[in-house]
């Protein structure tokens, strides 16, 4: 085939491009260039999309001995990934940006230009398989498996999509592209969120959206226990950074249950009043059998899984949790997955709307 490798300067791409070569198609390599102004990017060991990322990009294409483009994606990056993430904040949900960009641009605009220009797939350096039968599978290295993040894939880009590390760890990556003679095989993976330079999420949404008093209240009196500066700056199961001035009363932490930006209200509560056992979703998108199905869900990156039965009907995703999960996040995706000896295959996601509690308790309305 002729394929497209989208490298970000890092190890697993590089290997992944190398490996495509190998397998005997015809290989370009491509770099995305996904900042307006490179330098605000995380650098050295927190980085995926600076210039530094492309050099070491370039740099990899050269010993793999393919041709090098880079591409300038920051309109579309800044669009459907840093206004979407900011937006999603302003509207109380938790978004997962690497999830966006995988559906926004790595797996659309790419490869919607990538096939007007006459390539048959995309292949890049993401630790999943892609089984014989065309459906997602978890990697080998559960520790590295992403999944998660491609789940938002439709089957047409399933279908252009190569993923040639989903048979190795992490380890066997990085000792391959030592014995390539790639520069990049020590160089550590990219972590946090590459558009926010120090790593202030808090700081950096309060730049864009400002200050915005508001209360933090009790949800199960409606007391009102302290204030904040904005009520993007909490997600749902958050603990730390509360500042509430009245002290619980069995002297318990608490815990973020909700947040209301109609009303600018942060919503507090005991550990157990996180408990949900009914996950609503929408903007499923669906590859298997038809619901409802026994299944496993997975609610967040890296996140535990959890038995769960999925029906999918129309725009609606509903999963019924085996056992409750706490922290549950609108924002976030649901992603089910069967259980199979070959490796866990990705039924489908959806984008969390809400979570119902598990048992109920007295509450308020903000």
């Amino acid at each position: 085939m002729r394929v497209l490798a989208a490298m970000s300067g890092g190890v697993d791409s590089a290997v992944a491009a190398a490996r495509a070569r190998e397998a005997g198609h015809d290989v370009t390599g491509v770099h995305l260039a996904l900042s307006r102004n490179p330098q605000t990017y995380r650098t050295g060991a927190r980085g995926c999309c600076t210039l530094e990322d492309s050099r070491d990009a370039r740099r990899a294409a050269d010993v793999i001995g393919i041709p090098f483009y880079v591409w300038d994606m920051a309109e579309q990056f800044h669009e459907s990934v840093v206004d979407d993430f900011v937006n999603e904040y302003a509207a109380g949900r938790t978004p997962n940006p690497c999830l966006r960009c995988n559906e926004k641009i790595k797996f659309a605009a790419v490869l919607d230009r990538a096939i007007a220009l006459g390539f048959d797939a995309v292949v890049t350096g993401h630790h999943a398989r892609l089984g014989a039968d065309g459906l997602l599978r978890r990697s080998v290295d559960l520790a590295k498996d992403q999944s998660y993040v491609l789940a938002v894939l439709t089957r047409e880009q399933l279908d252009r999509a190569v993923f040639p590390l989903g048979d190795s760890t992490k380890a066997q990556v990085r000792e391959e592209a030592a014995e390539r003679g790639l520069a990049v095989a020590d160089k550590p993976d990219s972590n946090d969120i590459c558009f926010i330079a120090d790593g202030d999420t808090k700081g950096f949404l309060a730049d864009r959206l400002g200050s915005a008093p508001g209360d933090i209240v009790d949800g199960r009196t409606g007391a009102v226990l302290g204030q904040h500066d904005g009520a993007y700056a909490y997600t749902i199961g958050q603990r730390k950074g509360l500042d509430l001035r009245v002290p619980a009363p069995d002297g318990r932490p608490r815990y973020v249950l909700s947040i209301t930006p109609k009303t600018n209200t942060v919503t507090v509560g005991p550990r157990e009043d996180l408990a949900v056992d009914t996950v609503t979703a929408t903007r499923p998108i669906w590859h298997s059998e038809t619901t409802p199905v026994e299944c496993e869900v997975q609610l967040r990156a890296h996140g535990e899984v959890v038995p769960a039965t999925v029906a999918v009907e129309g725009g609606e995703f509903t999963a019924r949790l085996g056992s409750p999960a706490r922290g549950v996040a609108a924002g976030q995706a649901i992603v089910a997955y069967r259980p199979d000896p070959a490796g866990d295959i990705v039924l489908g996601s959806a984008t969390i709307t809400a979570g119902v509690a598990a048992e109920p308790v007295p509450s308020h309305s903000a």
